[in-house]
C-alpha cells in the first residue's frame, strides 16, 4: 500500500518515486494547485496537484475533506526557494501526485483539533482525539517508557509475570468491583485492587525478582489523577533490605527520565521520616521544588505508621496494607504506635509509588490482623492461602508499586493522567464513548443468578441525579 512512513522521506529521495497512506492534515486549493498535508503517525508531507498536469487526481483532490483517509503515489521534489517549512521533518521537500486513492471519506468533525474542546466531547470521540499529534506523542512517550523500565529489570534478573484479573476479594483499603459467578451461584469474583498477594507467593515460590506492568481496579471516587482502572508498575525482591528496592527504583527512574526525556536526575534522592515530614511540611508528600531549584523533586517519605485509627470504620486500619512488616521493636513494645518499613516515593509534591518490606513470618502477620480485629475465621476464609504459604519456608522479601499513569503525567507536564491514557473514563467513572457501564439483558443477569430491586435504584439515580443539579 505504501512504500514509505513520512518521516522516512527526504532530501535523498528527489526525484524518486514513492507510495504514502495516511489522513488529511488540512487541504487547501489555490487556483489550479490543490496542496494535501498528509499524515501519519511518524509525521507530515506536503503534497501537491495541478490541474493542468493531472486533472482526474485534481478532481479527486476537490472533494477530500479534513481526516479523510488517503493513499498517494507521486514524486518527491525539492519545495521552490523560500517556501520550505522548518517545523516538520519534511519541510524541504514535498510529492508531486500522480495517483490519489481515496480510502475512506470522513464526514464533518464534531471538533477541531486544534482548538481547545470540552473534555467530555474529547472522550466521547476519543478514537478522533487520539489523532491529535499531542495524544498520539504522549502515548508513543508511554510506550517508550515501558520499553526502557522493561529493559532496565530484564538487565537486574527480574522475571516478568502476569497474575489473574479474576480473583478473590480481599479489600485493601478500596472498595472491589465484583465479578458475579455464573457456575458458582451466589458466589463472586473480585478484580484485583494490585498484584499483592500473588507477587508475595512468587517469592515463596522462589523465583526471587519479579515484575509486572499491572492493571488493577478500584471502586473509588475519580479525580484528575485517579482512575478506576489504572496501570502500575509492580515490583518484588526477595532477600532484600530497604535500602536495596530504593537504590533500585532510584536507578530505574534515573535510566527513564534519561533515555526518554534526556533530563540528568540526581540521585540518591532526598529521605525523610513521616513524623519529620509531617512536623516540617504538615504533609507526607511535600513539594521540595522550591527547596531543591530542581523541572522534577524526587523525595522518599519512611517510617510510616504501621496503623492509624479509622474514624468512619470506628477502628484501627493499615497505613499502606496489612502485610507490612512492622518495625519489631516498636511492636513488641506497642503494636498500635509501631513504625512500619513501609515507604513512599514523592515526586513535586505528589505520591507517585509506594512500598514496603513484607511479612515473611506467618505469626507475625496473625497478631497483625489480630489488632486490625479480623477474626481467626475471617483470617482464613480470607488470607488462609498466603497464612499457609508464609509457613512454607517463606523468604524475607519486599518491593514497590509505580503508578504509572501520575508518574508519566508529571513527567510529561500534562494537567491529567486522562492525558496518558488510550481510553480513560470521564470524572464520574464513565466511559462515554463506549456508553459503559451500561445494562445487560435479563438473560444475563439470569445466568448470573442476580435479580435488580428496581424500584429502589430508580430511587438511588433521582437522589443521585438532584444532587448534581443542586451542586450545578
Amino acid at each position: 500500500m505504501r512504500t514509505h512512513k513520512i518521516n522516512e522521506i527526504n532530501e535523498e529521495l528527489v526525484g524518486k518515486n514513492v507510495g504514502v497512506a495516511g489522513w488529511v492534515d488540512s487541504a487547501r486549493e489555490h487556483g489550479k494547485l490543490i496542496f494535501i498535508d498528509l499524515r501519519d503517525v511518524s509525521g507530515i508531507i506536503q503534497t501537491v496537484v495541478s490541474a493542468k498536469n493531472n486533472k482526474e487526481a485534481f478532481d479527486v483532490a476537490k472533494k477530500v475533506t479534513r481526516e479523510s483517509c488517503l493513499e498517494i503515489y507521486g514524486k518527491i521534489s525539492a519545495r521552490p526557494k523560500g517556501t520550505e517549512n522548518e517545523k516538520i521533518s519534511t519541510g524541504k521537500i514535498e510529492m508531486q501526485i500522480e495517483k490519489l486513492i481515496v480510502l475512506n471519506i470522513c464526514p464533518p468533525l464534531p471538533f477541531e483539533f486544534d482548538k481547545k474542546v470540552n473534555e467530555e466531547v474529547r472522550l466521547k470521540y476519543r478514537f478522533l482525539d487520539l489523532r491529535r499529534p499531542e495524544m498520539q506523542k504522549n502515548l508513543i512517550l508511554r510506550s517508550k517508557v515501558n520499553k526502557v523500565m522493561r529493559d532496565f529489570l530484564a538487565e537486574e534478573g527480574f522475571i516478568e509475570f502476569e497474575t489473574p484479573i479474576l480473583a478473590k476479594s480481599t479489600p485493601e483499603g478500596s472498595r472491589d468491583y465484583v465479578v458475579p459467578s455464573r457456575n458458582h451461584p451466589g458466589k463472586f469474583y473480585a478484580l484485583p485492587q494490585s498484584p499483592q498477594l500473588f507477587k508475595q507467593l512468587l517469592m515463596v515460590s522462589g523465583f526471587e525478582k519479579y515484575y509486572q506492568i499491572a492493571r488493577c481496579m478500584r471502586d473509588e471516587d475519580t479525580r484528575a489523577d485517579r482512575q478506576p482502572e489504572f496501570t502500575q508498575l509492580d515490583i518484588e525482591m526477595s532477600f532484600l533490605t530497604q535500602d536495596t528496592i530504593i537504590d533500585l527504583t532510584e536507578r530505574l527512574l534515573k535510566r527513564t527520565w534519561k533515555e526518554v526525556l534526556d533530563v540528568n536526575i540526581k540521585i540518591p534522592f532526598e529521605r525523610i521520616t513521616y513524623q519529620e515530614s509531617m512536623k516540617k511540611y504538615k504533609s507526607d508528600k511535600p513539594d521540595l521544588r522550591k527547596e531543591t531549584g530542581e523541572k522534577f523533586a524526587f523525595l522518599w517519605v519512611t517510617d510510616f505508621p504501621l496503623f492509624e485509627y479509622s474514624a468512619d470504620e470506628k477502628k484501627y486500619v493499615s497505613v499502606h496494607h496489612p502485610f507490612t512488616m512492622p518495625n519489631l521493636e516498636d511492636f513488641k513494645k506497642d503494636p498500635l504506635k509501631s513504625r512500619s518499613l513501609g515507604y513512599d516515593i514523592v515526586l513535586n509534591g505528589v505520591e507517585i509509588g509506594g512500598g514496603s518490606i513484607r511479612i515473611h513470618d506467618s505469626k507475625i502477620q496473625e497478631k497483625v490482623f489480630e489488632v486490625l480485629k479480623i477474626s481467626k475465621e475471617e483470617q482464613q476464609r480470607k488470607f488462609g492461602f498466603l497464612l499457609e504459604a508464609l509457613k512454607f519456608g517463606a523468604p524475607p522479601h519486599g518491593g514497590i508499586a509505580l503508578g504509572m499513569d501520575r508518574l508519566l503525567q508529571i513527567m510529561f507536564g500534562l494537567d491529567s493522567i486522562r492525558e496518558v491514557i488510550a481510553f480513560p473514563k470521564n470524572s464520574e467513572a464513565k466511559d462515554v464513548m463506549l456508553d459503559s457501564p451500561s445494562e445487560i439483558s435479563e438473560q444475563q443477569l439470569k445466568e448470573a443468578h442476580i435479580k435488580l430491586d428496581v424500584k429502589k435504584i430508580e430511587k438511588k439515580q433521582a437522589k443521585k441525579e438532584k444532587k448534581i443539579k443542586k451542586k450545578k
